[in-house]
């Protein structure tokens, strides 16, 4: 008796638990008031585009003309390095977490170090000028030299190949923009 008694107690808790595992990111995103949480409708669903599925909750935000300009830069710039869509999305959701597709100079107090550009690059990291990393085409062409340079990235989620070229101190936080960055490589890799 007392085993099927502990047997209905652990039977209960689990299903408690994978309530709470299903349920608690959802109501953790409901919850979510801050002006980028939007609701994400995933229109992009191509084995290509994201080989792995999306890792976690999706972020989206409106794009200006600018950022729209630098999305374009960045494919283009993709394409000119003979690389793929896929390198394309890893670049705009690395772009997207580092500057929300913003060309940032300089920040004052705010900025990380001399971080600047698309990808947050910093010359004093070897990135290049200040020229040069504020500049799209080459901030993009040195993130996909860096890409390349990563043993089997195509395999990889996201975040890891993002990560390894980045060196982030919040490596997971790339991940959230897998889908956007997706949708965006669909409409805008072909025209």
């Amino acid at each position: 008796m007392n085993t099927i008694l502990r047997k209905s107690v652990l039977g209960i808790a689990g299903l408690a638990f994978t309530g709470g595992v299903f349920a608690g990111p959802v109501a953790a995103h409901a919850a979510d008031t801050t002006a980028n949480a939007k609701p994400v409708t995933a229109t992009v669903q191509s084995d290509k585009l994201i080989p792995h599925g999306v890792q976690g909750n999706q972020s989206r935000i409106e794009l200006n003309d600018e950022q729209t300009k630098n999305v374009k830069a960045i494919i283009a710039a993709t394409k000119k390095a003979g690389m793929d869509e896929r390198a394309a999305v890893v670049s705009i959701a690395t772009a997207l977490q580092e500057s929300k597709l913003e060309n940032l100079g300089h920040l004052g107090d705010r900025n990380d170090h001399d971080s600047q550009g698309l990808f947050q690059q910093r010359p004093s990291s070897g990135w290049g000028t200040v020229e040069q990393i504020t500049d799209p085409e080459y901030s993009t062409t040195a993130f996909l030299k860096g890409l390349k340079q990563v043993d089997g990235w195509q395999d990889m989620p996201l975040t890891k190949a993002a990560q390894t070229v980045q060196v982030s101190a919040y490596p997971d936080h790339y991940a959230q923009w897998e889908q956007q960055a997706a949708d965006l490589v669909a409409e805008h890799w072909n025209k």
